[in-house]
């Protein structure tokens, strides 16, 4: 990512980058990706072709292995000497990858995923970072951040399989519930090291969030009644792909955003997993209609007449799918194409919230709000996306957040766990922290978000995080010893401009000294609930 948009893809500096500016000691632990992130700056390709981490400590899930971001020797000689292995554990908790028990296992339409949460990958992790990791921090006496990123509950969310092809209990089943076990313990864990080292807590603060909500996955109802979508995608039936086993008749497929807007907007849909065996487009064409239609292999496809470039760029629509919501490109940039896209995401029975690029939409763009609005057009080199589009959501108990019901894009099943929509249900996450700088007992009701963690904390350690981008995060001055409370302003509504038959996306969020959180969005029609919640 960082070759391919001009040194660092995100176009900030990181907390830990920063950190490590400053002579501290730093180390990011956790989930493969985001793990690594945390020093985005810091790593990249040597000469050899092979991942270089500039003398950082990232531990991942590929820690060990053949391309993995390679460990300082120093680190390795003590995960020797606290006989733990200098190789990540996989999520397959030790059983076969089809087997119930590993954490990695999915499932499909006919065969539950796991039953169990990532015991021993996680306990691999929390075992570096308090065997490993603090003890050196501690010896060396200089202030030092670390990152822990809990693969629980998210991976076990996503793979449950307390709920095959059922809403109920979804997320809220007994696996589920292990996956969140298990974070507590991994915690506990770290927590019990501070208080054995009382000199070392004394000067350090523990906070603790969670990077968004969760919802239940709907692949076929849209609304709490168990009305069903109606759109083509829904209705046709389908090739199954590889060892796909075939979902039940009125089921969204994979890909089902691609689907229809190929069938509305007169488009050929191209599978950019596929390569084609002939012809003149590089990818596979996939059928729509016939006996049996196809659909994309991973929810993301290519739509237009043919598709030469290797890398989309002469498609008429990109699609890419990301489970919550879908991210549509336009690479001509053509206002035209835009805003026929519009027309049609607004009249789909499971869209959510409609988001279009702010320079289609100089005069308006009926039915949907600019990205700017949700904080969305940014400094970053990576390709801005024209549409945003969310899916619907519906609560099976009014008002209770837990029991979120998601239309997401997925290669995973009606009864699993995703996010990435814009529900409260996942804008509303969890935040917690302790320690010598912060207020004992305090409940911040002021709007925060993940957003402010970064400056908080850079305050703390005696610095200003540097900003190039204009999404920025606030100091949670309420929350530190002897900052002051302030009153905020209660949620705000944004609406769009309607469409001709009345529908308009809405937004509710909430300002506090120049931050903007986001609380939800959904479609209405008139003054009627069209969308989300």
């Amino acid at each position: 990512m960082n070759d391919a948009f001009h040194g660092n893809y995100m176009g900030e500096k990181t907390l830990l980058g920063v950190a490590l500016e400053k002579g501290m000691n730093v180390a990011s632990v956790g989930k493969l990706g985001p793990a690594a992130i945390q020093l985005n700056e810091y790593i990249g390709w040597n000469q050899l072709g092979l991942l270089d981490n500039h003398g950082t400590i990232v531990i991942d899930d590929s820690t060990g292995q053949l391309n993995a971001i390679p460990l300082p020797s120093d680190i390795v000689d003590a995960l020797n000497s606290a006989k733990l292995p200098t190789d990540a554990p996989i999520r397959t908790n030790g059983f076969s990858e089809n087997s119930a028990w590993s954490n990695a296992h999915a499932g499909d339409a006919v065969t539950s995923g796991t039953q169990e949460a990532n015991y021993a990958q996680q306990q691999w992790f929390a075992d570096v970072t308090t065997k490993v990791l603090l003890p050196r921090f501690a010896s060396e006496e200089k202030p030092f951040v670390l990152v822990f990123w809990s693969r629980d509950p998210d991976g076990t969310q996503h793979n449950e399989g307390d709920s095959l092809q059922r809403l109920t209990p979804g997320i809220n089943g007994d696996t589920a519930k292990r996956g969140l076990q298990n974070a507590d313990r991994c915690l506990k864990q770290l927590l019990d090291w501070l208080d054995a080292h009382p000199k070392v807590k004394a000067t350090t603060d523990v906070i603790v969030t969670s990077d968004h909500g969760f919802a239940t996955i709907s692949r076929r109802e849209i609304a709490k009644d168990g009305t069903q979508s109606a759109e083509p995608s829904a209705i046709l039936e389908y090739e199954t792909i590889g060892q796909e086993k075939p979902e039940r008749q009125g089921t969204l497929p994979t890909g089902f955003l691609a689907v229809d807007l190929a069938i509305r907007g007169h488009m050929r849909m191209y599978d950019p997993t596929v390569r084609a065996s002939g012809g003149p487009s590089v990818f596979a064409e996939l059928a729509i209609g016939g006996e049996k239609s196809q659909h994309p292999s991973t929810g993301s496809a290519l739509l237009g007449e043919t598709v030469k470039a290797i890398d989309g760029s002469d498609a008429k629509v990109i699609v890419a799918s990301t489970g919550g919501s879908d991210l549509l490109y336009v690479p001509s940039g053509s206002s035209e194409v835009v805003r026929s896209l519009l027309d049609i995401l607004t009249e789909l029975d499971y869209v959510g919230g409609v988001f279009v690029d702010d320079s289609y939409c100089a005069i308006s763009c009926a039915g949907a709000l600019p990205l700017s609005a949700i904080g969305l057009v940014g400094d970053s080199h990576v390709p801005r996306p024209a549409i945003v589009v969310t899916f619907k959501g519906f609560y099976q108990v009014p008002g209770d957040l837990q029991s979120a019901v998601q239309v997401s894009d997925t290669t995973l099943q009606e009864g699993q766990g995703m996010h990435g929509g814009f529900g409260r249900d996942q804008t509303f996450n969890n935040m917690a922290a302790m320690g010598p700088d912060f207020k004992a007992g305090f409940a911040d009701e002021l709007p925060i978000g993940n957003i402010d963690s970064a400056p908080t904390m850079a305050r703390i350690l005696g610095f200003d995080m540097p900003s190039t981008g204009k999404v920025r995060g606030r100091v949670l001055q309420e929350s530190l010893i002897g900052g002051t409370v302030s009153e905020g302003k209660g949620v705000q509504t944004l609406s769009s401009s309607a469409t001709s038959d009345g529908v308009s996306t809405v937004l509710e969020f909430q300002e506090f000294q120049g931050v903007r959180y986001y609380d939800s969005a959904c479609l209405i029609e008139g003054s009627t609930a069209k969308g989300s919640f």
